[in-house]
Protein backbone atom coordinates (compact mmCIF):
# COMPACT_ATOMS: atom_id res chain seq x y z
CA UNK A 1 0.00 0.00 0.00
CA UNK A 2 1.32 3.52 -0.51
CA UNK A 3 1.99 6.07 1.74
CA UNK A 4 0.86 9.64 2.93
CA UNK A 5 2.37 12.08 4.90
CA UNK A 6 0.33 13.77 7.84
CA UNK A 7 2.13 17.24 9.32
CA UNK A 8 5.27 17.11 8.64
CA UNK A 9 6.77 14.62 8.99
CA UNK A 10 4.68 11.24 10.18
CA UNK A 11 4.30 8.75 7.40
CA UNK A 12 1.95 6.05 7.47
CA UNK A 13 0.22 4.43 5.46
CA UNK A 14 -2.87 5.54 3.06
CA UNK A 15 -5.29 3.77 4.94
CA UNK A 16 -5.00 3.03 8.79
CA UNK A 17 -7.61 0.58 10.88
CA UNK A 18 -9.30 1.84 13.34
CA UNK A 19 -9.05 -0.99 16.65
CA UNK A 20 -12.08 0.72 19.12
CA UNK A 21 -14.68 -2.15 17.30
CA UNK A 22 -12.06 -4.97 18.77
CA UNK A 23 -12.84 -4.12 22.36
CA UNK A 24 -16.42 -2.02 22.37
CA UNK A 25 -18.85 -0.40 21.08
CA UNK A 26 -20.56 -3.23 18.67
CA UNK A 27 -22.62 -5.70 20.58
CA UNK A 28 -20.50 -8.92 21.26
CA UNK A 29 -17.00 -7.93 22.17
CA UNK A 30 -14.33 -10.42 20.43
CA UNK A 31 -12.39 -12.63 22.01
CA UNK A 32 -8.47 -10.42 22.11
CA UNK A 33 -6.75 -13.85 21.24
CA UNK A 34 -8.67 -13.70 17.86
CA UNK A 35 -7.91 -10.13 17.34
CA UNK A 36 -4.14 -10.77 17.72
CA UNK A 37 -4.06 -12.35 13.99
CA UNK A 38 -6.35 -10.02 12.53
CA UNK A 39 -3.59 -7.05 13.71
CA UNK A 40 -0.56 -8.80 12.11
CA UNK A 41 -2.36 -9.88 9.26
CA UNK A 42 -3.32 -6.17 8.83
CA UNK A 43 0.40 -5.25 9.16
CA UNK A 44 1.64 -8.01 6.90
CA UNK A 45 -1.18 -6.89 3.90
CA UNK A 46 0.64 -2.94 4.40
CA UNK A 47 -1.03 -1.32 6.80
CA UNK A 48 1.20 0.67 9.04
CA UNK A 49 -1.21 3.01 11.03
CA UNK A 50 -3.27 1.90 14.03
CA UNK A 51 -6.08 3.74 16.12
CA UNK A 52 -6.56 3.04 19.86
CA UNK A 53 -7.69 4.64 22.96
CA UNK A 54 -7.26 4.33 26.97
CA UNK A 55 -11.01 4.62 26.84
CA UNK A 56 -11.37 2.10 24.66
CA UNK A 57 -12.45 -0.78 27.12
CA UNK A 58 -11.06 1.05 29.01
CA UNK A 59 -7.74 -0.28 29.06
CA UNK A 60 -7.74 -3.01 26.85
CA UNK A 61 -7.82 -1.83 23.28
CA UNK A 62 -4.09 -0.74 24.12
CA UNK A 63 -3.22 -4.13 26.49
CA UNK A 64 -4.29 -5.68 22.64
CA UNK A 65 -2.13 -3.70 20.31
CA UNK A 66 0.73 -3.57 22.77
CA UNK A 67 0.39 -7.55 22.41
CA UNK A 68 -0.17 -7.87 18.63
CA UNK A 69 2.12 -5.13 17.20
CA UNK A 70 5.03 -5.77 19.33
CA UNK A 71 6.88 -7.80 16.95
CA UNK A 72 6.50 -5.11 14.78
CA UNK A 73 7.78 -2.16 16.63
CA UNK A 74 9.93 0.55 14.11
CA UNK A 75 7.29 -0.51 11.16
CA UNK A 76 4.42 0.55 12.66
CA UNK A 77 2.67 3.67 13.82
CA UNK A 78 0.42 3.38 16.89
CA UNK A 79 -1.65 6.75 17.71
CA UNK A 80 -3.82 6.61 21.38
CA UNK A 81 -5.68 9.51 23.24
CA UNK A 82 -6.18 10.83 26.69
CA UNK A 83 -8.96 13.33 27.70
CA UNK A 84 -11.62 11.46 29.68
CA UNK A 85 -11.72 10.75 33.65
CA UNK A 86 -11.78 7.02 34.42
CA UNK A 87 -11.63 4.64 36.91
CA UNK A 88 -8.28 3.58 38.13
CA UNK A 89 -7.21 0.49 36.24
CA UNK A 90 -7.49 -2.51 38.91
CA UNK A 91 -10.87 -0.89 40.28
CA UNK A 92 -12.14 -1.73 36.16
CA UNK A 93 -10.83 -4.89 36.55
CA UNK A 94 -12.10 -5.72 40.22
CA UNK A 95 -15.35 -4.17 39.74
CA UNK A 96 -15.65 -4.98 35.56
CA UNK A 97 -17.39 -0.85 35.66
CA UNK A 98 -15.89 0.66 32.74
CA UNK A 99 -17.79 3.51 32.41
CA UNK A 100 -16.04 6.94 31.40
CA UNK A 101 -16.87 9.17 34.19
CA UNK A 102 -16.68 12.52 31.99
CA UNK A 103 -13.94 15.03 30.15
CA UNK A 104 -10.74 15.71 31.89
CA UNK A 105 -7.70 17.19 30.45
CA UNK A 106 -5.80 18.88 33.09
CA UNK A 107 -2.12 18.47 32.47
CA UNK A 108 -1.30 15.89 35.49
CA UNK A 109 -4.18 13.73 34.21
CA UNK A 110 -2.87 13.88 30.99
CA UNK A 111 0.85 12.94 32.35
CA UNK A 112 -0.97 10.21 34.22
CA UNK A 113 -2.88 8.53 30.57
CA UNK A 114 0.40 9.09 28.76
CA UNK A 115 2.27 6.75 31.74
CA UNK A 116 -0.29 4.28 31.35
CA UNK A 117 -0.57 4.38 27.56
CA UNK A 118 3.22 3.92 27.41
CA UNK A 119 3.04 0.88 29.70
CA UNK A 120 -0.22 -0.77 28.23
CA UNK A 121 1.57 -0.65 24.65
CA UNK A 122 4.81 -1.64 25.52
CA UNK A 123 6.56 1.14 23.99
CA UNK A 124 8.68 4.31 24.92
CA UNK A 125 7.13 6.62 22.93
CA UNK A 126 3.75 7.13 21.57
CA UNK A 127 3.64 7.83 18.35
CA UNK A 128 0.58 10.12 17.56
CA UNK A 129 -0.89 11.36 20.77
CA UNK A 130 -4.47 12.83 20.34
CA UNK A 131 -6.65 14.48 23.17
CA UNK A 132 -9.60 12.97 22.61
CA UNK A 133 -12.30 15.62 23.12
CA UNK A 134 -11.99 19.17 23.80
CA UNK A 135 -12.19 19.51 27.78
CA UNK A 136 -13.96 22.99 28.10
CA UNK A 137 -12.97 23.39 31.58
CA UNK A 138 -9.21 23.26 30.79
CA UNK A 139 -7.72 26.11 28.15
CA UNK A 140 -6.40 24.08 24.83
CA UNK A 141 -3.26 26.67 25.55
CA UNK A 142 -2.45 24.40 28.79
CA UNK A 143 -3.45 21.17 27.02
CA UNK A 144 -0.88 21.82 24.16
CA UNK A 145 1.99 22.89 26.63
CA UNK A 146 1.58 19.99 28.41
CA UNK A 147 2.26 17.51 25.47
CA UNK A 148 4.67 19.99 24.25
CA UNK A 149 6.85 19.33 27.56
CA UNK A 150 6.16 15.58 26.74
CA UNK A 151 7.28 15.30 23.35
CA UNK A 152 10.40 17.41 24.44
CA UNK A 153 10.38 14.59 26.90
CA UNK A 154 10.60 11.79 24.86
CA UNK A 155 7.34 10.61 25.51
CA UNK A 156 5.32 11.76 22.12
CA UNK A 157 6.43 12.16 19.04
CA UNK A 158 3.87 14.00 17.95
CA UNK A 159 0.02 14.91 18.53
CA UNK A 160 -3.32 15.85 17.54
CA UNK A 161 -6.69 16.65 18.34
CA UNK A 162 -10.13 15.29 17.68
CA UNK A 163 -13.41 16.48 17.13
CA UNK A 164 -12.16 20.46 17.73
CA UNK A 165 -13.57 22.87 15.60
CA UNK A 166 -11.06 25.53 13.47
CA UNK A 167 -10.60 28.08 16.47
CA UNK A 168 -9.41 25.40 18.65
CA UNK A 169 -7.37 24.29 16.54
CA UNK A 170 -5.50 27.32 16.15
CA UNK A 171 -5.01 28.31 19.15
CA UNK A 172 -3.50 24.82 19.90
CA UNK A 173 -1.81 24.93 17.36
CA UNK A 174 0.30 27.95 17.84
CA UNK A 175 1.52 26.45 21.18
CA UNK A 176 2.80 23.26 20.01
CA UNK A 177 2.30 22.29 16.24
CA UNK A 178 -0.23 19.63 15.24
CA UNK A 179 0.19 16.76 13.76
CA UNK A 180 -3.38 15.80 12.69
CA UNK A 181 -6.76 16.48 13.42
CA UNK A 182 -9.17 13.15 14.15
CA UNK A 183 -12.79 13.67 13.00
CA UNK A 184 -15.35 12.10 11.72
CA UNK A 185 -16.17 12.53 7.80
CA UNK A 186 -17.26 10.43 4.93
CA UNK A 187 -20.01 10.52 2.42
CA UNK A 188 -22.77 10.99 4.80
CA UNK A 189 -21.05 13.07 6.96
CA UNK A 190 -18.80 15.88 5.57
CA UNK A 191 -19.46 18.99 8.58
CA UNK A 192 -15.30 19.43 8.27
CA UNK A 193 -15.60 20.76 4.22
CA UNK A 194 -16.40 24.24 4.99
CA UNK A 195 -14.19 25.58 7.65
CA UNK A 196 -12.46 22.83 9.48
CA UNK A 197 -9.96 21.24 6.38
CA UNK A 198 -9.22 24.86 4.76
CA UNK A 199 -7.88 25.25 7.83
CA UNK A 200 -6.36 22.41 8.08
CA UNK A 201 -4.90 23.04 4.85
CA UNK A 202 -3.23 26.62 5.45
CA UNK A 203 -1.83 25.07 8.67
CA UNK A 204 -0.09 22.19 7.51
CA UNK A 205 -2.65 19.68 9.24
CA UNK A 206 -3.01 16.12 8.52
CA UNK A 207 -6.63 14.51 8.70
CA UNK A 208 -7.12 11.20 9.78
CA UNK A 209 -11.52 10.63 9.09
CA UNK A 210 -12.68 8.71 11.44
CA UNK A 211 -15.87 6.47 10.39
CA UNK A 212 -15.38 6.37 6.91
CA UNK A 213 -17.91 4.33 5.99
CA UNK A 214 -20.46 5.59 8.09
CA UNK A 215 -19.84 3.08 10.84
CA UNK A 216 -20.48 0.14 8.39
CA UNK A 217 -23.67 1.48 6.71
CA UNK A 218 -22.06 2.67 3.83
CA UNK A 219 -20.59 -0.72 3.03
CA UNK A 220 -24.06 -2.48 2.24
CA UNK A 221 -24.21 -4.97 4.19
CA UNK A 222 -26.83 -2.93 6.80
CA UNK A 223 -30.33 -2.13 5.82
CA UNK A 224 -33.48 -1.52 7.62
CA UNK A 225 -34.41 -4.86 8.36
CA UNK A 226 -30.72 -4.84 10.15
CA UNK A 227 -31.41 -6.72 13.70
CA UNK A 228 -28.28 -5.12 15.70
CA UNK A 229 -27.22 -6.40 18.43
CA UNK A 230 -27.79 -5.53 21.98
CA UNK A 231 -24.95 -3.59 23.34
CA UNK A 232 -24.15 -2.28 19.79
CA UNK A 233 -23.86 1.64 20.24
CA UNK A 234 -25.70 2.21 16.80
CA UNK A 235 -28.89 1.18 18.53
CA UNK A 236 -28.77 4.62 19.84
CA UNK A 237 -27.59 6.76 17.45
CA UNK A 238 -30.41 8.23 15.60
CA UNK A 239 -29.15 8.02 11.58
CA UNK A 240 -29.61 3.54 12.49
CA UNK A 241 -32.64 4.35 13.73
CA UNK A 242 -35.07 1.72 10.80
CA UNK A 243 -36.86 4.62 9.40
CA UNK A 244 -33.72 6.58 8.93
CA UNK A 245 -31.74 3.32 7.57
CA UNK A 246 -34.63 2.92 5.00
CA UNK A 247 -34.07 6.58 4.25
CA UNK A 248 -30.49 6.58 3.82
CA UNK A 249 -30.38 3.20 1.98
CA UNK A 250 -30.32 5.70 -1.29
CA UNK A 251 -27.14 6.53 -0.44
CA UNK A 252 -25.77 3.57 -0.41
CA UNK A 253 -27.76 2.37 -3.49
CA UNK A 254 -25.92 5.40 -5.28
CA UNK A 255 -22.97 4.68 -4.10
CA UNK A 256 -22.98 0.73 -5.13
CA UNK A 257 -24.00 2.29 -8.71
CA UNK A 258 -20.70 4.23 -8.89
CA UNK A 259 -18.22 1.12 -7.50
CA UNK A 260 -20.14 -1.18 -10.38
CA UNK A 261 -19.20 0.55 -12.79
CA UNK A 262 -15.10 0.48 -11.49
CA UNK A 263 -15.54 -2.75 -10.46
CA UNK A 264 -15.40 -1.90 -6.71
CA UNK A 265 -17.81 -2.75 -3.89
CA UNK A 266 -19.29 -0.18 -1.68
CA UNK A 267 -16.70 0.54 1.03
CA UNK A 268 -13.87 0.30 -1.56
CA UNK A 269 -15.62 3.30 -3.71
CA UNK A 270 -16.31 5.33 -0.18
CA UNK A 271 -12.87 4.99 0.88
CA UNK A 272 -11.52 6.20 -2.58
CA UNK A 273 -13.89 9.20 -2.35
CA UNK A 274 -12.39 10.14 1.06
CA UNK A 275 -8.90 9.76 -0.35
CA UNK A 276 -9.49 11.75 -3.36
CA UNK A 277 -10.35 14.82 -1.46
CA UNK A 278 -6.84 15.48 -0.27
CA UNK A 279 -3.81 13.95 -0.23
CA UNK A 280 -3.03 14.78 3.69
CA UNK A 281 -6.37 12.49 4.59
CA UNK A 282 -5.79 8.86 5.81
CA UNK A 283 -8.75 7.72 6.42
CA UNK A 284 -8.67 4.60 9.70
CA UNK A 285 -11.93 2.26 8.74
CA UNK A 286 -12.58 -0.05 11.82
CA UNK A 287 -12.84 -3.62 11.21
CA UNK A 288 -12.66 -7.26 13.22
CA UNK A 289 -12.64 -9.48 10.02
CA UNK A 290 -9.26 -9.63 8.47
CA UNK A 291 -10.81 -9.99 4.79
CA UNK A 292 -12.83 -6.92 5.53
CA UNK A 293 -9.28 -5.20 5.97
CA UNK A 294 -8.47 -6.79 2.50
CA UNK A 295 -11.54 -5.12 0.86
CA UNK A 296 -10.48 -1.66 2.27
CA UNK A 297 -6.66 -1.61 1.53
CA UNK A 298 -7.97 -2.76 -2.19
CA UNK A 299 -9.87 1.37 -2.30
CA UNK A 300 -6.21 2.59 -1.77
CA UNK A 301 -5.90 1.32 -5.36
CA UNK A 302 -9.30 3.19 -6.53
CA UNK A 303 -8.01 6.13 -8.23
CA UNK A 304 -11.01 7.94 -9.24
CA UNK A 305 -10.63 10.53 -11.35
CA UNK A 306 -11.59 14.59 -10.56
CA UNK A 307 -14.94 13.84 -12.72
CA UNK A 308 -15.86 11.17 -10.87
CA UNK A 309 -14.76 12.74 -7.36
CA UNK A 310 -17.49 15.41 -8.69
CA UNK A 311 -20.09 13.25 -10.14
CA UNK A 312 -19.97 11.51 -6.99
CA UNK A 313 -20.35 14.25 -4.79
CA UNK A 314 -23.11 15.82 -6.36
CA UNK A 315 -24.80 12.69 -6.06
CA UNK A 316 -24.46 12.61 -2.72
CA UNK A 317 -25.40 16.23 -2.44
CA UNK A 318 -28.58 15.40 -4.05
CA UNK A 319 -29.49 12.59 -1.33
CA UNK A 320 -30.35 14.11 1.94
CA UNK A 321 -28.98 12.35 5.11
CA UNK A 322 -31.93 11.55 7.67
CA UNK A 323 -30.76 11.68 11.66
CA UNK A 324 -27.72 13.06 13.16
CA UNK A 325 -25.02 11.05 13.59
CA UNK A 326 -25.02 10.82 17.69
CA UNK A 327 -27.63 11.64 20.11
CA UNK A 328 -28.28 15.06 21.01
CA UNK A 329 -26.46 14.70 24.68
CA UNK A 330 -23.24 13.42 22.45
CA UNK A 331 -23.14 15.72 19.73
CA UNK A 332 -22.91 18.40 22.14
CA UNK A 333 -19.68 16.98 23.67
CA UNK A 334 -17.58 17.05 20.76
CA UNK A 335 -16.15 20.69 21.07
CA UNK A 336 -16.68 21.63 17.23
Amino acid sequence: MKTRTLGHGLTVSAIGLGCMGMSQSYGVIPDPATMVPVLRGAVERGVTFFDTAEVYGPYTNEYLLGEALEPFRGQVTIATKFGFALPPEAEVKETGKATPLGLDSRPATIRRAVEGSLRRLRVDCIDLLYQHRVDPNVPIEDVAGTVGDLIREGKARAWGLSEAGARTIERAHAVTPLTALQSEYSLWTRFVEPEILPTLERLGIGFVPFSPLGKGFLTGTIDASTKLEPGDFRNVIPRFAQEARSANQALVDMIRTFGTERGATPAQMALAWVLAQRPWIVPIPGSTKLHRIEENIAGEALHLSPEEVASLTAAADAIPVQGTRYPDHIEKSTGL
